[in-house]
C-alpha cells in the first residue's frame, strides 16, 4: 500500500460550499500531511492554493449542472466524457485506491465504478429517499457491485443505503478539522449572536428561523449565511446577511457566536455543522431529526421541525443559559479528522488487498 496513492472523488463542485465537498477536501489535506500520495477530483473549474501547496494532485474541468436531489440543488456533472477522462487520468497517474464520496450522485465518478482497478472505497452521505433516487436504484446497485468497502457517515445514511441499494456499510462519521477551528480568532464580537450556516434551500429551514427571529429581543443579532436575503418581518432580532462565506470566515464566526441554529426540515444524514458548533463553544439549537439527534449525542437542544414558536423559546433559553462549552467540545473531539482518516486508512488497505467487499451479500 505504501506506493499506492489515494484518489478522493467528490461528485459536487468544490467551489460551492457543502458537507461532502468539505469532507473530501479535509481528508485530502490530512492524508497529504501523513506523507501519502493524494489526488482530489471534482467537477467544475475550481482551484485550491491550499491543496496545491500540500502537493495534492488535482483534477477538475468538468461541466456542472444543478440537479434537484433530496430537497437540494446538487452541483454535479452530467458529462460522461468528463467521467471517462477522469478514469483515464487516474490510470495515468496511479496506482490509486479510489475513494468516492456519495457514489450514487451522477455521473462524475461512475466510470471509476465501472472500470477502476486498484481498490474502490465508497462513502454514503445521503439520508432519505425521493422518487428519482428510488427509480434509479437498479442502475445504482449495478454500478456499485465492484466497490470493495462501503462506509456510511451515520446510521441514517446506512439505513438509506440498505433500503435502496441493498448495502450493509460500515458506519463511521464525518470528521472535524479541530486544529483549524481552534486556531481561528473570534470575529466579529457583537453579542448576543445566533449563527445560521446553510445554503439557500427550503430544507435548511431558514424561513423557520426568520419567523422565530421576530419573537426575539431586538438586541439579538442573527447572522445568516447563504445566497439571498429575505425579510424577517417587523420587530424582533436584527438580521445580518453574510452571503457565501469562506471556510476561514465560517470558523471565525463560529468562535464568536453564542448559539448555532440549524432548523432543517429533514434530509440531513448527520449534522457536521452541529459538531463544528460544539467544538467552537456554541450552544447548539437544532431540529429534532435523526441525523442531528445522532450527531449531538445529548448535547445541545432539539426542537420540533417547522415550529417557529418552539424554536424562539429554545433560542431565548440558550442565550440565557450558562455555558456548557467544555462538555460539547469533548463530544466534538470524538469526531476529529485525524481519527476519521485513521479509520479510512485501514479500509484503504482492505480495498487494495481485495479482502473485503461491502455488497450486501
Amino acid at each position: 500500500m505504501s506506493e499506492t496513492g489515494v484518489l478522493l472523488v467528490s461528485p459536487y463542485d468544490l467551489s460551492i460550499p457543502g458537507g461532502v465537498q468539505g469532507q473530501a477536501t479535509a481528508m485530502a489535506l490530512e492524508l497529504a500531511r501523513r506523507g501519502r500520495r493524494v489526488a482530489l477530483a471534482a467537477p467544475g473549474t475550481w482551484r485550491s492554493d491550499e491543496l496545491a501547496d500540500a502537493d495534492v494532485l488535482l483534477f477538475d474541468k468538468a461541466p456542472v449542472t444543478k440537479l434537484p436531489a433530496n430537497g437540494s440543488q446538487a452541483p454535479v456533472s452530467l458529462s460522461l466524457r468528463a467521467a471517462a477522462r477522469l478514469n483515464r487520468w487516474a490510470s495515468a497517474h496511479g496506482p490509486f485506491v479510489a475513494h468516492l464520496h456519495e457514489p450514487s450522485a451522477p455521473v462524475f465518478g461512475w466510470s471509476l465504478l465501472r472500470r477502476h482497478e486498484g481498490g474502490l472505497v465508497a462513502t454514503v452521505h445521503r439520508s432519505g429517499v425521493d422518487g428519482l433516487y428510488r427509480a434509479a436504484s437498479p442502475l445504482l446497485k449495478h454500478l456499485q457491485r465492484r466497490v470493495d468497502v462501503t462506509v456510511a457517515v451515520s446510521e441514517a445514511a446506512a439505513s438509506t443505503a440498505h433500503e435502496t441499494l441493498g448495502l450493509n456499510p460500515d458506519v463511521l462519521f464525518n470528521g472535524l478539522d479541530l486544529t483549524a477551528l481552534g486556531a481561528a480568532a473570534p470575529w466579529p464580537r457583537e453579542g448576543p449572536v445566533i449563527l445560521f450556516l446553510g445554503r439557500d434551500e427550503p430544507r435548511k429551514g431558514r424561513s423557520v428561523l426568520l419567523e422565530a427571529g421576530r419573537q426575539l429581543d431586538p438586541r439579538v443579532t442573527v447572522w445568516l449565511s447563504g445566497e439571498g436575503a429575505e425579510t424577517g418581518g417587523d420587530g424582533g432580532a436584527r438580521l445580518e446577511w453574510l452571503g457565501v462565506i469562506s471556510e476561514e470566515e465560517k470558523r471565525r464566526r463560529l468562535r464568536a457566536a453564542d448559539v448555532l441554529c440549524a432548523p432543517s426540515l429533514g434530509g440531513e444524514s448527520f449534522g457536521m455543522v452541529l459538531l463544528e458548533g460544539l467544538a467552537a463553544g456554541c450552544h447548539v439549537v437544532c431540529s429534532d431529526i435523526d441525523g442531528y439527534r445522532q450527531a449531538l449525542g445529548g448535547h445541545g437542544t432539539l426542537v420540533a421541525p417547522s415550529d417557529p414558536g418552539a424554536l424562539a423559546r429554545s433560542l431565548r433559553e440558550a442565550l440565557e443559559a450558562p455555558s456548557s462549552a467544555r462538555e460539547g467540545q469533548l463530544r466534538a473531539q470524538q469526531f476529529s479528522m485525524t481519527a476519521l482518516v485513521d479509520a479510512y486508512e485501514e479500509r484503504y488497505e482492505l480495498a487494495s488487498s481485495g479482502q473485503h467487499r461491502s455488497d450486501g451479500r
